[in-house]
């Protein structure tokens, strides 16, 4: 099937050929018609599938048409919940667009900069704003723009902008936008609790599954090392030496911004060209780290799960986890920076005797099975512990229930008994 069959126009055509997509995606094939009809949308996919070209080739074609007819408002809002993934979108938006034409300004707006030059670039108006939600609030508190002509919204990454770290920002932003709208949402996984979330504000949605379907699935080997906790650092070090030649870009997961630094510098000091890449660092160096990673100017990137959402670096061939993330969504996203736009990839994860039962909760989640393996003199000597979760989350989400986890925890006992649970003075 053709672009041009999904009623885009040539200049958006030609733009999607120069981009590397020598047809539609199912994603892509599936939710453009949708998009154009004026059709809220919900679009899952695996990462690496088109999903920002699916969201915004129909949008570009509906706003040039409408750039010649009046004043320039921003008409469509698209929300992310990374600094790296606003640039990222933003660029794609500005290539999709180079032929339309009629010029449309797209302002691309983050925190961790300063916010005077995203205030100067949006004088005289903007067609489309990318932006993370923190900056986006910032800038309407500074009246350098107005909501209220927004006909169109995006969350990209949705179900992270859904969740418990941008809920209150989430809300602010929707009270300033017309209740008439489009909405798109799109993500790679869609769980069962933020889908309710999502579905409160569709109106009559597309929903747009291609996960699972043949032809869909990232073509992304997974693979599992046993290793005990206090020797994962030698033994990434001797598979970064031992396939030197054979992986060009490594991206490493870690659990925290210290052992981002920690593991970086170690393997840096044993003559890796590797770097810490984590919230903490500025803004400006993130930039900057991602661009020299994609040119291959750093062998390995370690970095927290910033780097987990919608950052695509082209033909990563190996994907790491030192740690292993909190969720099986986590895990989905992690992996899925290798393998992308039907490339190959590999992903490797250390378990250790203390990680083992957690892993095999992701398996569970994920409908995985995968063997375990042992790389000579690396064999693990430590013991699982047994241990018993009382929490009701099955430890995915932490090894111990919090304090508010266990409030919630007395509070429905209590119910369950009849009781009115007491208050702590």
């Amino acid at each position: 099937m053709p672009f041009d069959s999904l009623g885009l126009a040539p200049a958006l055509v030609q733009a999607a050929a120069e981009s590397g997509y020598a047809a539609p995606t199912a994603i892509q094939a599936a939710a453009i018609p949708a998009i154009l009809q004026g059709r809220d949308v919900r679009g899952s996919a695996q990462t690496g599938s088109g999903k920002t070209a699916a969201f915004s080739l129909p949008l570009l074609q509906r706003l040039g048409a409408e750039r010649a007819q009046g004043s320039r408002r921003v008409r469509a809002l698209v929300l992310v919940p990374t600094r790296e993934l606003a640039a990222q979108v933003g660029e794609t938006m500005r290539s999709l667009a180079q032929h339309l034409p009629e010029r449309l300004k797209i302002v691309v707006a983050f925190g961790g900069v300063s916010i005077n030059p995203q205030m100067m670039g949006l004088r005289g108006g903007a067609d489309i704003v990318v932006a993370t939600p923190g900056r986006l609030l910032d800038l309407c508190d500074h009246n350098a723009l107005k909501l209220d002509a927004v006909s169109t919204l995006v969350l990209d990454e949705a179900d992270r902008l859904f969740d418990l770290g941008f809920a209150e920002e989430l809300g602010r932003i929707l009270a300033l936008l017309p209740k008439q709208r489009q909405n798109l949402l799109f993500s790679a996984t869609f769980p069962s609790a933020i889908q309710a979330l999502a579905d409160g504000m569709l109106r009559d949605p597309a929903v747009v599954d291609v996960q699972g379907e043949p032809g869909t699935e990232p073509n992304i080997v997974q693979r599992v090392i046993e290793v005990d906790a206090i020797r994962r650092t030698q033994l990434l070090r001797h598979l970064l030496k031992q396939h030197e030649g054979e992986w060009d870009r490594v991206l490493v997961f870690v659990a925290t911004q210290h052992a981002a630094q920690t593991v970086a510098e170690k393997l840096y000091k044993n003559g890796i060209y590797a770097v810490p890449f984590h919230g903490d660092i500025a803004q400006g160096t993130r930039t900057d780290i991602l661009s020299q990673f994609k040119q291959s100017r750093w062998d390995v990137v370690i970095a927290t799960d910033l780097a987990a959402r919608g950052i695509d670096i082209a033909q990563l061939p190996v994907v790491i986890n030192y740690d292993l993330p909190r969720s099986p969504t986590d895990y989905i996203h992690r992996i899925g920076r290798t393998g992308r736009a039907g490339e190959s990839g590999l992903a490797i994860s250390f378990v250790s005797a203390s990680t083992e039962a957690h892993f095999r909760l992701i398996e569970k989640r994920q409908g995985l099975s995968l063997p375990r393996e042992r790389v000579e003199g690396f064999e693990p000597t430590e013991v699982a512990v047994p241990v018993v979760d009382a929490s009701g989350t099955g430890g995915v989400k932490g090894k111990r229930p919090s304090k508010k986890d266990k409030l919630r925890a007395a509070a429905a006992l209590a119910a369950a008994r009849g009781e009115t649970p007491e208050k702590n003075g």
